[in-house]
């Protein structure tokens, strides 16, 4: 449930990045808008990983695959948008 949780989160994340994208520059910045949202959420997918090791206890080898979805999910749905617009 907290992976959910986390994907959910980068959405969101998502979604504030891409609406001050086109505040700021128009429909024309959706790509630094994306940009953006792709290393503020490796820096958020990272701590979450240090998070399941360093306070749950989590083996890297078992946190790995779950860094690898939470990060990937939300930002395939950013390059899916940034394609499409």
């Amino acid at each position: 449930m907290h992976t959910v949780k986390v994907i959910a989160s980068g959405l969101l994340l998502l979604a504030i990045c891409l609406g001050v994208g086109r505040m700021l520059g128009g429909p024309g910045a959706i790509g630094a808008s994306v940009l953006a949202f792709i290393v503020l959420w490796l820096f958020g997918a990272a701590a979450n990983l240090w998070f399941g090791v360093a306070r749950a206890g989590y083996p890297v080898a078992d946190e790995l695959p779950i860094f690898l979805a939470v990060f990937l999910i939300p930002v395939a749905v950013a390059l899916y948008l940034r394609w499409k617009y």
